[in-house]
């Protein structure tokens, strides 16, 4: 796909206890996307529910063929269910939002037109209608920390409603809460990444499954998403110089001793800091040892790292 249209259109969006939502969510992207120029399908993941969100979904799958249900054995998270549809989905270009009804489905067509200049162009809910000191603050000071991290400048990492071309999405491999970072991983492949705002609606129905434990992987994966966008093919770049670093300190410090016993006579055997000195120079092995481990690793990870982080027990739709 170069700067033609779309050709096909798949939205995926992760559900988990949405049965309130769900059949208006489906009302509305039908509505939006049977209106645009192209196929499309839509790819719910149920990310095991425990009300009536599947139920609902197999009903609405039977009397519509643009439908695919996914449904996982179990609740593994947002991030797992957005692989899974990423897997799923065979559209040119993929899209992703939230089923909670806040995403509005209306702004689908304006960022499949955008697409066809970028690679990836990510939703900016600049109106954002979420409380304050809970929701909107954190995610301000996370999206400054994010793109100073990372150096992919973005105003709204948190906004699921985004759209990838197909060769994109289809070559990440996401982990963790890694689908917050799209855009940063992404990066690393020299895509061309655009934002544009979209529309942000309260939420009406249903809770809202984020809290601060979430914030606080959010974070510990941000520190792995920085590691791995620097380091990832090089570890001993990362563990070398402060291996290299305690090393020599260790060092300096042992030869200064040595020398004070051998000029100066002096007792330096009961002395905290020779016990400081033979620390520094065993921790510099030891990092210098890790980044060669890490090296070793990296080939073996890059070969074969082929284990999915979800299972399926359902799957609904045309040619499934």
């Amino acid at each position: 796909m170069t700067t033609e249209a779309a050709r096909t259109v798949s939205v995926v969006i992760p559900l988990y206890n949405e049965e309130e939502n769900v059949e208006v969510l489906n009302e509305q992207l039908t509505e939006t996307l049977s209106a645009m120029d192209c196929d499309y399908e839509i790819v719910y993941v149920d990310d095991g529910s425990t009300d009536n969100t599947m139920q609902l979904l197999e009903a609405i799958q039977k009397n519509d063929s643009h439908v695919v249900v996914l449904c996982l054995r179990r609740n593994f998270g947002q991030t797992a269910a957005f692989a899974a549809g990423f897997d799923f989905a065979r559209g040119d270009v993929v899209v992703t939002m939230d089923g909670d009804l806040q995403n509005d489905p209306k702004d689908i067509p304006k960022l499949v037109e955008l697409i066809r200049d970028y690679d990836l162009v990510s939703g900016w809910r600049k109106k954002r209608k979420d409380p304050f000191l809970t929701r909107r603050m954190p995610s301000i000071i996370a999206n400054w920390l994010i793109s100073k991290v990372t150096g992919v400048g973005l105003h709204d990492y948190g906004c699921s409603l985004k759209a990838y071309r197909r060769e994109v999405i289809k070559n990440l491999k996401l982990y963790g809460e890694m689908h917050r970072f799209i855009p940063a991983v992404a990066s690393w492949y020299g895509v061309k990444i655009a934002e544009i705002e979209t529309t942000h609606h309260p939420r009406m129905r249903g809770k809202s499954k984020y809290g601060m434990s979430r914030t606080i992987r959010v974070l510990l994966d941000l520190i792995t998403v920085k590691f791995l966008q620097s380091f990832s093919t090089k570890p001993i770049q990362f563990f070398g110089p402060v291996g290299v670093f305690f090393g020599f300190a260790g060092l300096g410090i042992s030869a200064y001793l040595a020398a004070a016993k051998l000029f100066q006579g002096i007792a330096i055997g009961g002395r905290p800091l020779l016990l400081l000195g033979a620390l520094l120079i065993i921790v510099g092995i030891q990092f210098i040892g890790m980044g060669l481990l890490g090296e070793m690793i990296v080939r073996v990870y890059h070969e074969s790292q082929k284990k999915p982080i979800y299972t399926m027990k359902k799957i609904l739709g045309p040619g499934r």
